[in-house]
């Protein structure tokens, strides 16, 4: 059987007992044995004053005990029963041990420059009241005693005062580490956030495109159907490619909740234009391109964004206009990439400029653009037409984009 180490510890206050009775015993004890070994050194008895010499021994280590509690109280109470005790030549000896434990624990407990500001006054009067007490004491050898006790009150305290800034620095330096392992968990639920608002994003434009695009074919293909059976065939053409498209755009979008890459394509970009141009001119719009070739390869960020803003753009054409024409223009510049989508006014029942109930596609452009510290305007035209257009810079200003 394997043996299980049992931790045991007694509570502060029984640890505090135990020290105070052993600190008494051992200053009462102490004395007397060295009262034993050198009775002619003795100036005035213990039992003198009524006993005051033992009185003041148990007194200043019986307080220990509360030294916890009130650390200044039992300082100034260790304190002042050593004044008197060594004032009125009571016999040397361990005498100072509960004082000793006293200045310890002020400063090991307290605030720091308080408990250190009390501590040296108080050394400082029982340094003065020492030294007074032994300006006529035989042997003159015996002043080695007084600044003993001066010496390690001062040990005492310093020693505390380390014990206290060591458990400051521990308990900064946990503190320090919850915090950042906060920060880390609020960093990750961001990141969480802001992949779960970009696969929406994406979802909502493959999705709202591919279906803008079915639906136009469709109504060709059931208009179609007895007139020209022949045309059928390239709408159903049409519907078969786009349906595939988005089915593995879906695939590359959703890729990212696997754990492997398998069955993941690129982000689609402005290498896709012609493709996404040719849909449209299926669906029956006349889409002019205007657009110089790039001066430079685009971050991957602003290029998939600048697709996303087109196709978007594109499929509200498609769902609110229907045929009309249609001017896509790209603006390569320095910094930054400006794009447009203009449209005329259609030949359908409503245009741009006349959506009765907005969606969530100039919103999601919109987000698009300012996550990269770009903007984006949308509305009609004067001709009664409607124009997207937007600016997407390379660097946001204050990060790089993400």
């Amino acid at each position: 059987m394997q043996a299980r180490a049992v931790s045991f510890r007694l509570p502060a206050l029984g640890l505090d007992l135990f020290l105070a009775l052993f600190i008494t015993v051992m200053q009462v004890q102490g004395t007397l044995a060295k009262v034993a070994a050198d009775p002619e050194s003795v100036l005035r008895p213990l039992a003198d004053f009524g006993h005051l010499g033992y009185i003041l021994l148990i007194a200043s280590g019986a307080v220990v005990a509360l030294r916890r509690q009130f650390p200044v109280t039992v300082f100034a109470i260790t304190a002042l029963a050593s004044l008197i005790y060594y004032t009125l030549d009571f016999p040397d000896g361990p005498g100072w041990l509960g004082l000793f434990v006293a200045l310890y624990t002020l400063t090991a407990y307290g605030d720091g420059r308080r408990s250190l500001a009390i501590a040296g006054a108080g050394i400082t009067v029982l340094t003065a009241g020492w030294l007074l007490a032994a300006t006529d004491i035989e042997p003159p050898a015996a002043i080695g005693w007084v600044f003993f006790r001066i010496g390690a009150s001062v040990m005492s305290a310093a020693l505390g005062e380390s014990v206290r800034t060591r458990r400051v620095i521990a308990a900064d330096a946990i503190e320090r580490a919850e915090l950042a392992e906060r920060t880390r968990e609020e960093e990750a639920r961001a990141r969480v956030d802001e992949e779960r608002l970009r696969i929406a994003r994406d979802v909502h434009d493959t999705v709202a495109h591919a279906i803008a695009i079915i639906n136009v074919q469709s109504g060709v293909t059931a208009h179609l159907l007895d007139k020209r059976p022949e045309r059928t065939r390239e709408a159903l053409l049409a519907i078969e490619q786009t349906s595939s498209q988005a089915l593995r755009e879906m695939r590359s979008i959703l890729g990212v909740l696997r754990d492997t890459d398998d069955g993941r394509a690129p982000h689609p970009g402005l290498g896709q234009i012609e493709v996404l141009i040719a849909k449209a001119r299926h669906a029956g719009l006349d889409v002019m391109l205007d657009s110089a070739p790039p001066t430079a390869a685009l971050p991957s960020v602003v290029d998939s964004a600048a697709y996303r803003i087109l196709q978007e753009s594109i499929t509200n054409v498609i769902r609110h206009v229907g045929p009309t024409h249609v001017t896509v223009g790209l603006d390569y510049g320095v910094d930054s990439l400006e794009l447009s989508v203009t449209n005329g006014r259609g030949d359908g029942p409503s245009n741009g400029a006349r959506t009765a109930v907005p969606g969530r596609g100039i919103i999601g452009m919109r987000e698009r653009c300012q996550l990269l510290g770009g903007h984006l305007d949308a509305g009609p035209t004067a001709g009664g037409g409607f124009a997207v257009t937007a600016r997407l810079p390379f660097a946001p200003a204050g990060g790089t984009a993400r």
